[in-house]
């Protein structure tokens, strides 16, 4: 008797290993063609939200740089008055050290915001950058160069704040 149940109990061990084994291969493997259009559109939406991401980061960086030049463009009347202020003849030295200090302290700020003053005596006209509102006939002068400067010009990378306000000879 216990023969008989030992083999019943083998039986059903073998049944459930056979069923075992019907069930894995009753769950086929995805056909190679549906892997391929599968791994297809997976690198492509990959593709597609590394190129999201890097739109999305120069789009921050421009918003950046044009919310900052509005802000330096309003800030930049005060600038020229400090200039102004160093340039005045005093009788009182520590005061113009401390106009100059903050002269100093506003220009650093500035450079430490990507803010460039435009260079412009000396230098070619360009009319990307300098606003011409004299011209000059003087020999020893190159052609459009720049004789004097009125109003100093900012720009922030290739973003152009304020121009410069120029005399240019020739």
């Amino acid at each position: 008797m216990a023969e008989k149940e030992e083999i019943k109990e083998n039986e059903k061990l073998e049944n459930k290993k056979e069923e075992k084994e019907k069930k894995n291969e009753s769950k086929e493997m995805v056909p190679k063609e549906d892997y391929d259009a599968l791994d297809d559109h997976f690198k492509r939406i990959l593709a597609e939200f590394e190129n999201y991401k890097k739109r999305s980061q120069k789009e921050r960086e421009t918003l950046y740089n044009s919310i900052l030049s509005d802000v330096v463009e309003v800030i930049l009347p005060v600038l020229d008055n400090l200039e102004n202020a160093v340039k005045v003849n005093t009788k009182d030295e520590e005061y113009k050290k401390g106009i100059e200090l903050v002269l100093k302290q506003f220009n650093d700020v500035l450079r430490s915001k990507g803010v460039e003053e435009i260079k412009a005596e000396g230098e070619t006209f360009d009319p990307e950058l300098h606003e011409a509102v004299r011209s000059v006939q003087d020999e020893e002068k190159g052609e459009k160069e720049i004789v004097e400067v009125y109003r100093k010009g900012y720009k922030v990378g290739s973003k152009v704040i304020r121009h410069s306000m120029v005399a240019v000879a020739n």
